[in-house]
């Protein structure tokens, strides 16, 4: 292993991956970003990123609905890099509805980004891991991984399989070297929340302010929202040697909701 680590974290574009990427680069980490997005804004964060820490970031547009893609992300990462020794699977998507109206493509869709993306990245890095007895796998699940919310049905199933699969490939990867764990945020103010509000507002019959305060700071005993740097700093820690007897765990990060 190599003093300088290299990442993959999926769905780094904005957000939560953007936040976790961030702080690892200015830890000195070598970074593929991957999502969507307009592709000069893309460069513009990619060069960023570079040029404030001095580390090499790349990118890689693949659909995390395809796993061909996802395995050429991990080919391209080590073709640049050298070998990719942390994976941050982050990749996902939100539908807000009633199960009786919930579409079938929009539940296709989320298990397929939320948790089969987890597996096929997992799948691609994980050999490499394990022969050179070093790997950190976290997987950015949700404090919906862990208790539930109406009207979310297809998110809360793939969250909760997220940290299932954490756990297994925790046990996995006990005797190698490699960890793999599962942060669980509670509400953090991204573009995916964003969206949520109105969408939220719509389904309740709520003002979208009344939504902010009654539904998604209600949930969250501190009444603040996570920071995506919060999420970075615990990202970071579970790469270090200190962190390593810290596997299959499901991390809360969530202002306090899931203790009630």
């Amino acid at each position: 292993m190599s003093n300088r680590l290299n990442a993959i974290v999926t769905g780094s574009t904005s957000g939560i991956g953007l936040g976790v990427a961030t702080a690892f680069a200015a830890e000195g980490m070598n970074v593929m970003l991957n999502g969507f997005g307009d592709k000069d804004e893309i460069e513009t964060i990619r060069a960023g990123l570079e040029d404030k820490y001095g580390v090499k970031v790349g990118y890689h547009g693949a659909d995390m609905t395809k796993p061909e893609e996802i395995r050429d992300m991990v080919s391209k990462a080590e073709a640049a890099f050298g070998q990719v020794d942390v994976l941050v699977n982050n990749a996902g998507i939100q539908f807000v509805s009633e199960v009786e109206n919930f579409p079938e493509e929009k539940w296709n869709a989320i298990i397929a980004i939320n948790l089969s993306s987890s597996f096929h990245a997992t799948k691609a890095v994980f050999k490499g891991m394990k022969d050179r007895k070093f790997g950190r796998i976290i997987n950015i699940a949700s404090a919906h991984g862990l208790v539930a919310s109406p009207f979310k049905s297809a998110y809360v199933a793939a969250k909760h399989g997220v940290v299932g699969f954490t756990k297994t490939i925790a046990l996995e990867g006990a005797e190698f070297g490699v960890t793999c764990n599962a942060i669980c945020p509670g509400y953090v103010k991204t573009p995916l929340v964003e969206k949520q509000i109105p969408d939220q507002a719509k389904t309740r019959h709520m003002t979208e302010e009344e939504v902010v305060q009654k539904v998604i700071l209600e949930a969250q005993p501190t009444k603040q929202f996570v920071t995506v740097e919060q999420i970075g700093s615990l990202a970071v820690y579970l790469t270090t040697k200190a962190a390593s007897q810290i596997t299959g765990a499901a991390l809360q990060i969530d202002g306090g909701w899931v203790a009630k």
